[in-house]
């Protein structure tokens, strides 16, 4: 029997089953796998991606590597590069030659022994040699000066941040700094590597993250409770001073005319010193300022810088603090260039001639080294076999809040300073410069001035390039040394051995040294009456 044919309408309903079942199925299965896929989706949820790897931080080698870019530290770079050694500076401040370039303290003070000798050695003798001539008085000189002679071709970066740095135990119970990481004022993080690390900024940049033993600061000495630093200075910039009216006006007057007008001082064509009474008729506007005697310089074409301004209670390590200092000395300048014109002839059209970038600090806190210089050293005119400078200059310690003038504690004729006094004690290889010295509050008034301290740097730079890594700094024996000596003599003509200098304490007992040290005794006024005895 034939087969029935199927209709069209028929096989249109098959063909609806069909599909319906099929998506049906199919919304099965997609179902299924959604619920397969559920808990790796949630297990993304709660654990992300670990982030990408960050690159690596770049890495340097050095031999000697600088921390701030202080005049005094770079004879040590400039000496130890010329020795073949690989040197950097980084420096924290976003400007390079602190003190000297950016607080423009280019008043230079040169130590002499008693004789009015100059004690000025080495390669800063240049640099003195052109301030006293005239060819070293303006900024832009001084600027030629640091590049040429001291900065040159030795790679520095300005305004990094020390974000840390990598300790290890070293020798015979000490610590060594193995490393450093930086960022650049670009924001990339450095990471450097050196044999020697130099402390050579003004508020401790490195030594403050260390494990470095503060020592009493003044303080102690002016029985005050809290840490309290030497003044800092701002330099007083002049323009259209008729210098030479002034020179002529000054010096046509009696002693007597002298003392009534300007409180007595002393003028010449270059230097203008004390004018004490003059100075001390201004009343400043804040009790953290005050104007004492002039140390003034004539730069010539009627431009004039003083080192006069004291301001108190300055932190140096915070920017805050010396931002509030800037702006108080800008404040009062004003107000002292009216009171130069009444009072100095010669200074009748003057005009302020800007203002300095930054402070002229003078101290900050002092940190132990291997030994510390003490007022004994200085008076009694101590040679040390190890000897990295000969240095003078009057025991000056400028005032604090406590003691606005500040006092002398007395002259010495020459002393010399020790290489153990610019090692950080329990370190291996870290190295201070500058005023980062090891001294007591009271000898560190001398030992803090420029060419004593620059002196040392340089010899210091000069034996890191003579020992080439062979030998530790703390290593080296009176052997070596004596080799050191006999090389800065014959090549740099620097004389450190062989120099005579005055006991000035010669006969006074252990009491009275260890009173003399503590400052118990103020040698000016003690000295004169023990010898009447």
């Amino acid at each position: 029997m034939a087969k029935r044919k199927k209709s069209p309408r028929y096989l249109a309903f098959i063909l609806v089953l069909a599909i319906a079942a099929a998506g049906i199925w199919g919304y099965h299965l997609l179902q299924r796998g959604e619920a397969e896929q559920e808990p790796a989706t949630s297990a993304r949820a709660d654990k992300p991606l670990p982030p990408p790897e960050p690159p690596p931080i770049p890495v340097e080698q050095y031999d000697v590597v600088l921390i701030g870019s202080e005049m005094e530290g770079m004879y040590l770079a400039r000496a130890a590069t010329d020795e073949g050694l690989k040197v950097k500076v980084i420096d924290p401040r976003e400007q390079i030659g602190g003190q000297l370039l950016q607080g423009e303290m280019l008043f230079l003070d040169e130590p002499l022994d008693d004789k009015r000798h100059s004690l000025v050695q080495g390669r800063v003798k240049e640099l003195f040699d052109g301030y006293k001539a005239g060819k070293i008085r303006k900024l832009s000189e001084f600027v030629r000066y640091y590049n040429e002679k001291l900065l040159g071709s030795i790679p520095i970066e300005s305004g990094i941040r020390i974000d840390s740095v990598e300790q290890a135990p070293g020798g015979k119970g000490e610590q060594t700094i193995r490393s450093l990481t930086y960022e650049t004022k670009d924001h990339q993080m450095k990471k450097i590597e050196a044999g020697y690390w130099v402390e050579n900024t003004d508020y401790a940049a490195l030594v403050s993250r260390l494990k470095a033993v503060r020592m009493p600061g003044l303080e102690k000495f002016y029985g005050q409770d809290k840490i309290e630093y030497m003044s800092a200075g701002m330099m007083m910039k002049f323009k259209n001073v008729d210098w030479n009216k002034f020179n002529r006006s000054f010096n046509s007057l009696s002693q007597a005319e002298k003392n009534r007008k300007y409180g007595g001082g002393y003028v010449n064509e270059s230097y203008a010193i004390g004018l004490g009474g003059m100075t001390g008729a201004y009343h400043s506007a804040s009790d953290r300022v005050f104007l004492r005697g002039l140390n003034a310089l004539n730069q010539g074409d009627g431009e004039v810088i003083i080192n006069a301004l004291l301001i108190y209670t300055v932190d140096p390590s915070d920017p805050k603090s010396v931002s509030e200092a800037l702006q108080l000395g800008r404040g009062e300048m004003p107000r002292i260039l009216e009171h130069f014109r009444k009072n100095i002839t010669g200074w009748e059209n003057a005009e302020l001639n800007g203002y300095p970038n930054y402070l002229y600090i003078r101290e900050y806190n002092h940190y132990e080294t291997d030994y510390v210089l003490q007022v004994s050293d200085v008076l009694g005119g101590h040679m040390f076999w190890d000897n990295v400078s000969i240095a003078g200059y009057p025991l000056d310690l400028q005032g604090t809040s406590a003691n606005k003038w500040g006092i002398e504690m007395g002259r010495p004729d020459k002393y010399g300073m020790p290489l153990r006094s610019f090692l950080l004690k329990g370190y291996e290889n870290v190295i201070l410069a500058g005023k980062n010295v090891g001294a007591s509050a009271i000898a560190y008034g001398s030992a803090r001035i420029q060419p004593n301290t620059s002196l040392a740097a340089e010899s210091i730079g000069v034996l890191l390039g003579r020992l080439q890594g062979k030998k530790k700094l703390k290593e080296v024996t009176q052997e070596d040394m004596d080799a050191l000596h006999a090389y800065l003599d014959q090549k740099y003509h620097i004389q450190l051995t062989g120099v005579q200098a005055v006991n000035k304490i010669a006969g006074w007992t252990d009491d009275e040294i260890r009173k003399l040290d503590s400052g118990e005794i103020t040698y000016p006024s003690y000295a004169p009456r023990r010898k009447a005895k």
